[in-house]
């Protein structure tokens, strides 16, 4: 199970607990492109730790894949763009 979904079951079984909190805000402020205080990463336990750190590995790895279906999407509307004005229809 991957360290996203994880985090998840945490929050969802757990949800009053500090490290529920912790994992939360950690989540919305990497949503949001918020502010997060650093220091309550270092307050979990230390397989809570590795578990934000690996949530934080996730996500920016998921913004790069994010980032790149987004170019697979814009690059098809050229070529989309491209083909319709090169058909013999379009030049008419």
């Amino acid at each position: 199970m991957n360290a996203i979904k994880k985090a998840r079951r945490i929050i969802e079984t757990q949800p009053e607990s500090a490290e529920s909190r912790t994992l939360a805000a950690l989540v919305l402020a990497l949503e949001s492109a918020g502010p997060f205080v650093l220091e309550d990463i270092y307050k979990l336990p230390p397989q809570t730790f590795d578990l934000a750190i690996a949530v934080l590995r996730e996500w920016r790895l998921d913004r790069y894949y994010m980032g790149k279906a987004k170019l697979f999407d814009v690059s098809w509307q050229v070529r989309e763009m491209t083909a319709l004005s090169d058909s013999p229809v379009a030049r008419e």
